[in-house]
Parts: C-alpha cells; structure tokens; sequence
C-alpha cells in the first residue's frame, strides 16, 4: 500500500485527487478567504504561502509522512479546498486526517462528512491502518462537532502545544477513532 500514495477517492458527491503543484492554483480563490484556517498554524492567504504550504505537504508525501488531496464538489463543479492522511506511522497502523480546509460556501452542506467517509474507509479497509487521529484547536467547536459525529473520542488536550500566525499558543484537543468504532458508526 506504500507504494499507491497517488490514489484517487471518490463518490457521488466528491472527489479526492493527490494535491500536485499542477493542481493546487485552483485552490487560490478558496485559500484567499480571510482567517478560512485561523485556528491553525498554517499560511495558504497568498498565492506565494498556498505554493509554500503545497510544497511541504509534498515534501513530506517523499518522506512516506503525508498524502496530500485536493477536494472537488461534483455537486457544484468546483475545487472546494484540501485535505491529507498527515504524521502517518506505517509500523503502528495510525495515522491523522488534518489540514483540512473548505471555502465558506461548503459549510454546512455535507461535503466534510463525504471527504471524511471516503478518507476513513480507505484508511481502514485498503491502508489498513487501525486507528485514525484528528488534531484541532480547542476553541474550533465546527470541527471538533463534526470529528464527534463520526464516532472519534476526545483522548486529551495538549496545552498550549502550537503557535498560530498571530502569536496565540493553542490547546490541541487530540481524537482519535479505532477500526472498529468506525465499522459501528459507519452504517448512518
């Protein structure tokens, strides 16, 4: 499985293509929403930090550590942001969804969930990977709802563990969904 970092996920409702330098322009109007990614430590505002922040997720997809999507809405025709498995760790079967990030105008209209769907069942049935991790801002109360939906655990808070782009040193709350709780709460 190691070797198929390029997979393509899909359903009726999205797709999930690999995130490449080719891609990534059509992520320029929905990345320069002001404050789309305040709660966390990343900069996408400007053409020159999204090239950066796509960059580094490539950069960290050779190293076996990330793999990078881009998030289309075949519901509306159009890029809707991005997504990645992130500090994966092959030998202990775990990895974290994060980076995750969709313009304003996909809020609330049930994409998050299909991205996440597709994402948990690759990670488990075809990765094999057997717990799966999401990292956010204690303050972020939209995605840590959303993560709870699907059946992931507060595990713990990690006090003020990250700088964001303003100075604020964030709490993390750590997540996290085993296999087998997604199998139960997957059948919504």
């Amino acid at each position: 499985m190691i070797n198929d970092l390029s997979k393509t996920l899909e359903n009726d409702y999205v797709r999930l293509s690999p995130l490449t330098l080719e891609n990534y322009q059509h992520l320029i109007p929905v990345a320069a929403q002001e404050k789309l990614v305040e709660y966390s430590p990343s900069d996408i505002e400007t053409p020159e930090s999204l090239r950066k922040y796509v960059e580094t997720a490539l950069q960290q997809q050779q190293l076996l550590q990330s793999i990078p999507f881009i998030i289309y809405d075949k519901k509306t025709a159009t890029y809707a942001g991005c997504s990645r498995f992130m500090n994966i760790n092959w030998q202990h079967k775990v990895l974290e969804i994060g980076s995750t990030w969709i313009g304003r105008e996909f809020h609330g209209n049930g994409i998050n969930r299909q991205m996440k769907d597709l994402m948990l069942n690759y990670a488990f049935d075809e990765m094999g990977f057997e717990k799966v991790e999401f990292r956010i801002d204690e303050r972020n109360m939209r995605s840590r709802k959303a993560v709870e939906k699907l059946g992931a655990t507060l595990e713990g808070i990690l006090r003020k563990n990250v700088y964001l782009l303003d100075g604020f040193k964030r709490n993390t709350c750590c997540y996290g969904l085993l296999k087998e709780e997604w199998k139960k709460s997957a059948s919504w």
